[in-house]
């Protein structure tokens, strides 16, 4: 069966629902509307729908059904490595790229944020109020995914995972019911939501807790790559003196000669920390001082407005192709710091990195989700960019070189948002994995969503 054939009972409700909000194989849209933010992967669905409403998510869920098809909720795609191992040909991908907003109330602190939202959105609505939100490291990564992933932010190691500060969902379950799940509402399915995600429906709303930030003493020190047998070794002593208010990661970074860049960075290969200090201005000077003392090139640390901490990490801006693949560490000691900086040399690798965790990322709030915290005290991460498929194999052997490198000191834990496809989810599900599993077949007995993160 083509998927013309596979499609055709769901294009004759859709369309006349929502017309070009329904996307097909030969339509002049579909290449760039199946296109997700990570360029590696080549997503071909049945269609893909551009809902801009919730109502319109419930009519694509519903005719989906009526026609046999899945279902895959997408908001930014910058996660779509984990969907790889997932055939679509007879899947509607649910782009919520349409669907953005953010309504802030200041006297509860909340965010009411549209499901196909970035962090950009977010931090942006937050901000006028002296506010900001548990962000990631990207501010055009989608709210929805990243959050209901986990999330480790800047400010984890003080507030945990950024899951830990979602109050409820809206979602439209395989019924074709848009369902509020909260503590006091659907509790099974907020639960299952938090770390299950886009298995149990498509998220058309969140509400999340903000964070009384209107500033923040945050920035980067910057050296040669030739100084990391030194820095990076420092680094992870000094890390395990800090204070839970102190977040930072270390990077080897190798940049190629790009006119685009600047000239500190245009084909240099550097060791950079950054992160987020929650201490008082003496204070984080204070503490930054055995690093500073290793005389950077660069020094940006600084009092900055909070809303500027998503740009810090300097995240591609634009689409681009990459594989990536991370661990949890339940230690750093010497020895893993070594073999780390050995598997930094691998061509083809873009960055390698360790990020300090543990504080309140590694402790489980007494009414968390299926995901509430992670097991270890580092998070080790390697990524490369592909420019063409003639460098997959060597781009894919470099990230996994990053990690295997460290395998001695692995914890029995997994970050969600630092997974791509090929990797059993079970060490993230841990000892939820059961529950989740029940709860899909309760929940969506057809396998009707398509799950980045399959809990089944």
């Amino acid at each position: 069966m083509t998927i013309h054939e596979t499609a055709l009972p769901v294009v004759t409700d859709l369309r006349a629902a929502l017309g070009e909000r329904i996307v097909l194989p030969g339509d002049d849209a579909y290449d760039s509307a199946r296109r997700p933010w990570n360029l590696a992967i080549d997503q071909r669905p049945a269609a893909v729908a551009l809902p801009e409403s919730a109502e319109d998510v419930v009519h694509v869920v519903r005719a989906a059904a009526a026609a046999g098809l899945r279902v895959a909720p997408q908001a930014t795609g910058h996660g779509a490595g984990a969907l790889a191992d997932t055939d679509l040909a007879d899947t509607v991908l649910v782009s919520l790229s349409r669907l953005r907003g953010v309504t802030v109330s200041p006297q509860t602190r909340r965010a009411l944020v549209l499901g196909g939202s970035h962090w950009n959105d977010v931090v942006e609505a937050a901000a006028p109020h002296g506010l900001t939100a548990m962000h990631g490291s990207a501010g055009d990564v989608g709210v929805v995914g990243y959050a209901l992933s986990g999330g480790l932010s800047f400010y984890a190691r003080t507030h945990g995972l950024a899951v830990n500060h979602v109050r409820a969902v809206q979602i439209v379950t395989a019924d074709g019911r848009i369902v509020r799940a909260s503590d006091d509402e659907n509790a099974d399915l907020f639960w299952a939501v938090r770390g299950g995600s886009g298995a149990f429906g498509v998220v058309v709303s969140l509400e999340i807790d903000l964070l009384p930030y209107a500033d923040v003493f945050a920035g980067m020190l910057l050296w040669d790559a030739s100084r990391a047998a030194e820095v990076v070794p420092a680094w992870a002593a000094w890390t395990r003196t800090l204070p839970e208010s102190v977040s930072t990661s270390m990077r080897v970074m190798h940049f190629p000669p790009m006119p685009e860049l600047p000239p500190f960075l245009s084909g240099r290969s550097l060791v950079v920390l950054d992160g987020a200090f929650l201490e008082p201005d003496a204070a984080a000077d204070a503490l930054l001082a055995p690093m500073r003392a290793f005389e950077p090139e660069m020094d940006t640390f600084a009092r900055i407005p909070s809303a500027q901490l998503v740009m810090m990490h300097m995240d591609p801006p634009e689409p681009a192709p990459a594989f990536s693949e991370g661990a949890m560490l339940a230690s750093l000691p010497d020895d893993a710091v070594e073999a780390f900086l050995g598997a930094c040399r691998a061509p083809g690798l873009f960055i390698a990195e360790l990020r300090h965790v543990g504080g309140a990322a590694s402790r489980r709030p007494a009414d968390a989700g299926a995901v509430g915290a992670l097991d270890g005290d580092y998070l080790v991460v390697g990524i490369a960019m592909v420019p063409g498929a003639e460098f997959a194999v060597g781009a894919l052997a470099a990230v996994r070189g990053v990690v295997a490198a460290t395998a001695a000191w692995h914890s029995p834990s997994l970050a969600l948002t630092f997974i791509d496809g090929g990797v059993s989810r079970e060490l993230a599900f841990g000892d939820a994995g059961g529950r989740l599993r029940e709860l899909k077949s309760a929940w969506d007995p057809q396998d009707m969503f398509a799950a980045g993160h399959p809990v089944d």
